[in-house]
């Protein structure tokens, strides 16, 4: 089950049916301004209480396990797991604010949320106490989400202003998207962590796409239905194509014997400048495609997939923006669409001109970006 959208900066969920276009109407500087003013009014306590702490709390977590990351009636969600920790630390309920909303599937290697927390003392019930160290609340809470599933952990924790704004106070998003390309069925350790295309694909007719949509557009193209961002005008900082080695990745026999040749040579050579010190003949592109070719590997051991991993980095994203975008990437690097298709797709301001959309499992958002204080 996904959640319903209903913010600005989202970029992930599952969706039933064709996504459809919303028209354009403000710039995405309005539209976030006045968005933010509305949610901080609906969301300010009319009473604050000077004796809570406000703490930004990062946190990674497995998307296939949750039903999304805000809350949801009768599912498992990554902000319900965290306030039941918090709950079970400090003895009573808080309420969590994430900077980015996720959907059922979608990874985060760092999503950030905000919680406020007044110590009350156990043995003297009505004692205020100083507010707990973050390395406190972080190794706390880590201890009983663990005792739980395990599949959230809080790799993060700082003492904030009371009026600081996990999501409003963002000022970029970093999302990752895996795509393992090859034949070769998918590794079991793979499973649910990344888009599997049996397709060769082609690198650099990816990245020239990526040239195509980066930058300041009308991404009414890559905008799913239910978005409810007023303009679909966003400024896409980076977008980029690039081929990694696999992760879990072991070297092979050949690389560790190649490996061993070459710290000889160093040895052999660690009296000699650093412009006569010899390099590996297995670059990291070789590691990447993993011998992925002719090469027989003997009997017992799997070959590895090519990885390619999409980085978009922007203030905020549409929803689904980054799924949809993918999905074009990808199509390009099967070459079932040109770099000028991409240009059509984008200049036809409709989503139904975007090829169908990459799955939840293969995204990631990796990072949120503030000006701390």
């Amino acid at each position: 089950m996904t959640e319903s959208p209903k913010h600005l900066l989202d970029t992930t969920s599952e969706a039933s049916q064709r996504p459809s276009k919303i028209a354009k109407t403000t710039t995405d500087s309005e539209d976030e301004e006045e968005q933010q003013q509305q949610q901080q009014q609906s969301e300010r306590p009319t009473n604050p209480n000077p004796r809570m702490q406000r703490y930004l709390v990062a946190i990674e977590y497995i998307g296939t396990r949750f039903s999304g990351s805000q809350q949801q009636l009768n599912c498992r969600t990554v902000v319900g797991a965290l306030q039941e920790a918090f709950h079970k630390f400090i003895g009573q309920p808080v309420s969590i604010f994430c900077s980015s909303r996720t959907d059922a599937g979608v990874h985060a290697l760092s999503n950030v949320c905000h919680v406020d927390v007044e110590r009350i003392s156990k043995r003297k019930p009505g004692e205020v106490l100083p507010p707990h160290e973050p390395t406190v609340v972080k190794k706390a809470v880590n201890h009983f989400l663990q005792k739980n599933e395990g599949d959230v952990m809080v790799i993060d924790v700082r003492c904030v202003p009371a009026d600081f704004h996990a999501r409003f106070k963002a000022k970029e998003r970093t999302y990752f998207y895996r795509l393992l390309s090859g034949p070769e069925s998918l590794s079991t350790f793979e499973r649910d962590r990344a888009w599997h295309v049996p397709e060769e694909l082609d690198l650099l007719a990816m990245q020239e796409a990526c040239k195509v949509l980066v930058g300041h557009h009308d991404f009414s193209s890559f905008r799913a239905a239910g978005c409810q961002a007023k303009s679909p005008m966003r400024t896409l900082d980076e977008l980029d194509v690039s081929e990694v080695v696999s992760n879990p990745y072991f070297p092979s026999i050949i690389e560790r014997r190649q490996n061993d040749r070459t710290q000889e040579d160093l040895h052999a050579s660690s009296n000699k400048s650093e412009t006569d010190l010899p390099l590996s003949s297995i670059s990291i592109d070789d590691k990447a495609r993993g011998f992925n070719g002719g090469t027989d590997l003997g009997f017992g051991i799997r070959r590895r997939h090519r990885c390619f991993v999409v980085t978009a980095r922007s203030r905020s994203f549409l929803y689904h923006q980054v799924r949809l975008l993918v999905g074009v990437l990808k199509a390009v690097g099967t070459r079932e669409l040109t770099i000028a298709d991409v240009e059509r797709i984008l200049n036809a301001k409709t989503v139904t001109a975007a090829s169908p959309m990459a799955p939840a499992c293969g995204l990631y958002l990796g990072h949120v970006k503030y000006d701390l204080p």
